[in-house]
């Protein structure tokens, strides 16, 4: 994409369609290490929208993550570091 000298850029369709972004839409850019990141903020979603598109996310993200055999609580603890609420003896 070029950028205008009014500095716009034209978001291709395939994204707007996969964001939900429309006209009237509010999109952020957010500067990342890397460049910039562009979020569609989406204020005026249903309930059971917002909750449909979380758990898309979710799925899109099950598997991604390789505990190299650990298991959940010792995830944590190695992420974490011990509790110290605990009394082990």
């Amino acid at each position: 994409m070029r950028v205008t000298i009014k500095g716009q850029v034209t978001i291709p369709k395939q994204i707007r369609d996969h964001l939900g972004i429309g006209p009237g839409s509010e999109v952020e850019f957010v500067a990342t290490d890397g460049g910039a990141r562009l979020i569609a903020v989406n204020e005026n979603l249903s309930e059971e929208e917002a909750a449909r598109k979380f758990s898309e996310a979710l799925d899109r993200m099950e598997g991604s993550l390789d505990l190299g055999g650990m298991s959940t609580d010792e995830y944590m603890e190695w992420l974490r570091g011990p509790r110290e609420d605990l009394d082990v003896d």
